[in-house]
């Protein structure tokens, strides 16, 4: 007998309407809050799925990548194009004003500063979640901020220009995958029963020594268009690609691998978490780059086998033009109608609406280079992460970073071949774009699709 909905719902509604008790039934911890993912601006949903990781056609030379294995990715949001000049701009800005606000106090931020955190434990120094406007033309101002720009010494044709030199972003982020060994948990949580048996559960007497800290300068190496290149005349491009107004729109590049880490923590802590908990509302999962196999996985387009992000195995379309920024030919840069870079919107996006997956600019992933990675990494959501230190060896600070660039035969191009790159390395041919875990298994499907 089929029990009739307008009872089940009376039911439910008695039930709640019983307070915390229930009647003595379980119905769990209630005026819980009603939420719903929204996509955030910019970023496409990327369904969970499987997929074959690896070549699909033939390997690039050194790419060091034996073979090709199934795995599985969970639901995601990726940004639809590489970080742009002017969004990295924003961050720039933000670190600016930071540093002012440190100099002048916190009169001219207001209700932009945030004090708690969402534990409402008091953050110190308080942090500003939206770009305030310092006043930069009163004459007090201008006296207190003076040490924010080069000295006289150091200037060019007398211009009053930010030193860059002293953006500095301090930032936090916990360790888990320490926190997680057994090695590291120091207090007994365990219990004695009646019978004197003893429970053992271990935990951590202090928390604090895996919540790491770090200080960065955020500013884009310019100059990497000019050490990047030797015998090759790129200086008006490290004098204008950064900051001029012709460039907004182009990938973002000269980033270290932990610049681009600095940019998602801010992005999320500073932007995001900061406006939601402004508005009373729950935080979501953190802003961070892509691991290796989510990189792939999104390259693909859902395309398995397909050794391009377009699907097919060739780099022209039926009209005969190339379909992304590359070294195409002998050398002919201009052929498929770039040079250096171009604007992240340009070409034709997959099937999951990402622009540039292949050329344009590589990109760094958060996964750790290792020839032999596919042998010991997990199929579900592989990944193989560390956080070098300053004084490691160089080959522990190797990074994968994905997907070509302007500069690279289209070999580099293809969605199984790998590259890497050192982490405190900065070049004018790798940008990154973030992604951000979507908040349970996925959006809902049609039950005809299960």
């Amino acid at each position: 007998m089929e029990r009739s909905p307008i009872l089940y719902l009376c039911g439910i509604a008695l039930l709640a309407s019983c307070g915390r008790g229930g009647q003595g039934q379980l119905i769990g911890a209630q005026n819980r809050p009603t939420w719903y993912q929204v996509d955030p601006y910019g970023m496409n949903y990327i369904p969970m799925g499987s997929y074959v990781m690896g070549p699909s056609d033939q390997d690039a030379p050194y790419a060091m990548v034996a073979k090709s294995k199934t795995v599985s990715v969970q639901a995601f949001y990726m940004d639809q194009t590489e970080i742009s000049n002017n969004e990295y701009r924003q961050f720039v800005e933000y670190v600016i004003d930071s540093t002012a606000k440190k100099i002048l106090g916190e009169e001219d931020i207001g209700e932009h500063v945030v004090t708690e955190d969402e534990f409402g434990e008091e953050i110190d120094p308080p942090v500003i979640y939206w770009k305030p406007r310092i006043n930069w033309e009163g004459e007090e101002e201008r006296e207190a901020l003076a040490d924010m720009f080069y000295p006289e010494g150091e200037r060019f044709y007398r211009r009053k220009e930010i030193d860059t030199r002293k953006l500095m972003f301090e930032y936090y982020w916990i360790d888990l995958r320490e926190a997680a060994r057994k090695s590291g948990r120091d207090l007994d949580l365990g219990y004695t029963n009646t019978k004197g048996q003893k429970t053992a559960i271990q935990g951590h007497s202090d928390r604090s020594k895996f919540i790491i800290k770090e200080v960065i300068n955020v500013y884009p190496d310019t100059l990497s268009w000019v050490h990047d290149f030797t015998y090759s005349y790129n200086e008006p491009m490290t004098e204008n690609y950064f900051w001029h107004p012709a460039y907004d729109d182009y990938p973002v590049v000269g980033v270290t691998w932990s610049q681009a880490k600095a940019f998602n923590v801010w992005r999320t802590q500073n932007m995001m978490n900061a406006w939601l908990q402004g508005n009373g509302e729950p935080f979501i999962n953190h802003f961070r780059l892509p691991s290796e196999a989510e990189w792939e996985y999104a390259a693909r387009g859902g395309l398995d086998l397909s050794p391009w992000p377009w699907g097919g195995p060739y780099v022209r379309n039926r009209q005969g033009c190339f379909l992304a920024n590359f070294k195409p030919l002998h050398g002919n840069y201009t052929d498929d109608g770039g040079f250096h870079t171009v604007p992240i919107d340009s070409y034709s996006p997959n099937d999951y609406g990402l622009y540039c997956m292949a050329g344009n600019v590589a990109e760094w992933t958060n996964t750790a280079f290792d020839e032999s990675v596919y042998d010991f990494d997990h199929d579900m959501n592989p990944e193989y992460s560390f956080d070098a230190l300053a004084n490691d060896p160089p080959v522990m600070k190797r990074k994968v970073v994905r997907g070509g660039s302007f500069k690279d035969v289209g070999l580099y191009l293809q969605t199984g071949t790998r590259a890497y790159e050192y982490q405190d390395t900065a070049k004018c041919y790798i940008g990154f774009r973030s992604v951000l875990t979507y908040l349970g298994r996925g959006k809902a499907v049609k039950a005809e699709d299960l």
